[in-house]
Formats: structure tokens, sequence, C-alpha cells
């Protein structure tokens, strides 16, 4: 069996939750966490979910805390998704790079703040259903 690994952000800024609004041409709208592949060149989970976060929002962040990790089996290969949470300290869009907010098709890759509010989450249709479950019980007691 094989594995591929994946770096998911929740981001917190200023008591709020930061994630990104997508959208692609005949879907809804829909919001997801920062992340992506980790790449062979990545020398760690961490440096995969720094360069994510750059390439995604232009953004740095502080230090990292992974707080969920959810496995998806598959035929040939098993999803391993690590979610982290970090401080967000500064964003600048105009620093992004990498293949998804350049995409011709992508209508809508922008940074969505909200409150760690049960039914602000469940408005956002974050997936997976763990994920949300985690926030819903654990986002307000987080730092930041």
């Amino acid at each position: 069996m094989r594995f591929r690994h994946n770096v998911r952000a929740v981001l917190l800024d200023n008591g709020r939750l930061v994630f990104l609004r997508r959208q692609w041409p005949g879907c809804p709208p829909y919001s997801t966490t920062v992340g992506g592949g980790v790449e062979p060149s990545d020398v760690s989970l961490e440096a995969a979910l720094r360069r994510e976060v750059m390439e995604e929002l232009g953004a740095t962040i502080g230090a990292v805390t992974e707080f969920l990790t959810l496995a998806e089996p598959g035929e040939r290969v098993t999803v391993v998704r690590h979610f982290f949470r970090a401080q967000l300290l500064d964003i600048d869009l105009s620093r992004r790079g990498g293949p998804d907010p350049d995409d011709a098709d992508t209508r809508d890759f922008s940074p969505v703040r909200v409150t760690p509010d049960a039914s602000v989450l469940a408005a956002l249709k974050l997936q997976p259903p763990e994920l949300v479950s985690y926030l819903c019980e654990h986002a307000r007691t987080w730092d930041g």
C-alpha cells in the first residue's frame, strides 16, 4: 500500500479562523482549508505546510501544531491528511504563487475569516465532517 500525505492549515487571525473560498465554473462556491500535497522536495510536513500557505495566500505563519490526522484508504493509495493550526502573521495576496491562484478556471480563490462558532462553521460546508466536529468542540479555546 502506498501513502500520500496532505497538509492542511486552520489559521488563526485575531480570534477568527481563516479558510479559502473557492469556486470553479458551473459549481457553487465552497470553503476549504489552506493546503495541499507534500512534495518530495519538502523536508518535513511543516515545511510543506508553510509552502502551501505562501502559495495559496501569500502568507506567513507562526508556530504550527498538528491537531488532527485522518487517513482515507483507497484501493492503491491511502491519503493521510494532517491538519495543523497556526497563527497568521501576515498576508499579501500579491505574493501568492503555485498553480491554483493562477488557474484561469478559478473564479474565486480568496481568504474568508469566520468566528469559531458551530453554526458559522456548518454554513461553510467544510469537509471532512471530522474536521468540523473537532473545530466546533475545540476552536473557541485556541489562542489567537
